[in-house]
């Protein structure tokens, strides 16, 4: 015997199928969707292409002020990794080229060299390349401008190296605090061997 019983409203089937004899018939239940109630619904709902672009504007917007603020706080956190000697350098370095008139008398020693982006967490920074061409131990100051593509100067920074000795070349970092963009070019503004 089969016995079959339907809602009204047309949401649930129910099947129920047996012969009288527990041969092991079922219930089967087949949920069907019905519309949302709209009659609490205000206004109009946004349109799905709107909605989009919405939502679009607001991440692009989201992302480019976290992009702004994050790079400052990894420059931060790249050059907390650097050894306290360093940093004693770049702040001496400052203080020295204060009152160094014209580009100072290591501009012919130091030159700038590219780093890649991987390797310092997505910032613009340049290996200071230092070279002592003398016969004495010297200490090192310099002055890294980062220019915007207009050429203007829209950050310094100031590093330095201590005891290198005849001969040699070493390679601090300059790190600039602003944003991947716009790309900025560095250029030594100053250069002083003391």
């Amino acid at each position: 015997m089969a016995v079959a019983v339907l809602a009204t409203a047309g949401t649930l089937t129910l099947t129920a199928c047996g012969g009288g004899n527990n041969n092991g018939g079922g219930t089967t239940v087949r949920p069907s969707p019905t519309p949302p109630a709209t009659e609490s619904f205000t206004g109009t709902p946004p349109s799905p292409l709107s909605s989009a672009a919405s939502s679009a504007v607001a991440s692009a917007r989201a992302s480019a002020s976290a992009a702004a603020s994050s790079a400052s706080a990894r420059a931060d956190e790249f050059e907390a990794s650097v050894s306290a000697a360093a940093e004693r350098a770049n702040q001496e370095a400052h203080k020295r080229l204060a009152s160094v008139q014209g580009r100072g008398n290591a501009a012919s020693d130091v030159s700038l060299s590219g780093i890649p982006r991987a390797q310092v967490n997505d910032l613009q920074a340049a290996h200071v390349n230092i070279h002592n061409s003398t016969d004495k131990t010297a200490d090192f100051a310099v002055q890294v401008d980062f220019r915007d593509p207009d050429g203007k100067v829209v950050e310094t920074r100031y590093v330095g190296a201590q005891n290198v000795r005849p001969g040699q070349t070493v390679h601090p970092y300059a790190i600039s605090h602003q944003p991947p963009q716009p790309v900025l070019k560095p250029e030594v503004a100053k250069a002083e061997r003391y």
